[in-house]
């Protein structure tokens, strides 16, 4: 199944789909597409950045464009797919606040796990937009950006839903959801707490109190996390050297990166990357 609507005047595009054509599998080596992938069926085994995800039933997980997916033509999953131009998470932020939640809030994507009232609910929008693909006139874009938008709404409050404090002041939720926008942004150049501490106009103390009430992952893991997962799509997908990676990283010293992926990882660059290989082999 693979059911797209696109506009040439925008050059935006949605896509429903199941993976199970050929077609459909070409959409994972765009590298311009967001992802919600939801395991409405059996067990299903995904790779993500090289690594195995196995979604249960109902489970559903959100990918940016950054992540590389492997998914097996029968897995039977749903899937939208969109790109920037059709709907940009950045920008409608004010609108859907998943920005820092569902999309580059982690160095993993994100896994919600449905409940059975949760799960005929997802069911219900994914069929309205599946019927929304019948009906082509000149508003059927605005229509699916609109059913899109609710899907995205009600995933960010499950995600939300699962903090040890759902109470949370919703300026502290933005400033959580900030910090994980701000280390995309630059975690290339900027690899301490007190640097992005300093953009938020907070201390160091004030954030790692504030990610203690969400039970989030402490400032730091967080960062270095995001450049252990880029070191590691690098080491996966490119031809650049270990050398190379480290300098694209922000290390000014090849050895200086060698001993933060060593601690981080527990093997030294070159060392990961021949064990990865040999495990495709």
């Amino acid at each position: 199944m693979k059911l797209q609507y696109t506009s040439i005047k925008d050059e935006s595009a949605l896509t429903l789909t199941n993976f199970n054509c050929g077609p459909s599998q070409q959409l994972l080596k765009d590298k311009n597409l967001y992802k919600i992938l939801w395991s409405n069926g059996h067990e299903v085994d995904i790779i993500v950045d090289g690594y195995r995800l196995t979604l249960k039933h109902n489970q559903i997980v959100f990918c940016t464009p950054l992540n590389v997916l492997e998914i097996p033509r029968d897995s039977k999953m749903l899937a939208l797919v969109f790109n920037r131009e059709f709907y940009c998470i950045r920008d409608h932020d004010a609108e859907v606040s998943c920005n820092g939640f569902l999309f580059f809030g982690s160095s993993l994507p994100p896994v919600i796990t449905l409940s059975g009232k949760e799960a005929k609910s997802f069911e219900a929008m994914f069929l309205m937009i599946q019927e929304e693909f019948e009906t082509k006139d000149h508003i059927q874009g605005e229509m699916l950006r609109v059913l899109l938008k609710r899907m995205l709404i009600k995933a960010s409050r499950l995600v939300q839903k699962d903090f040890p404090e759902p109470e949370i002041p919703k300026p502290q939720l933005d400033m959580v959801r900030q910090y994980h926008v701000l280390v995309e942004q630059h975690f290339r150049e900027k690899h301490a707490v007190a640097q992005y501490a300093e953009l938020l106009f907070k201390s160091p103390k004030t954030l790692s109190n504030l990610f203690k009430k969400t039970g989030d992952k402490s400032p730091l893991k967080i960062i270095n996390e995001r450049i252990v997962l880029e070191a590691k799509r690098l080491l996966f997908y490119s031809d650049k050297t270990a050398e190379e990676i480290g300098y694209e990283l922000g290390f000014n010293e090849p050895t200086h990166f060698s001993k933060f992926f060593k601690n981080q990882v527990g093997h030294p660059p070159a060392t990961f990357k021949k064990n990865f290989q040999e495990t495709l082999m």
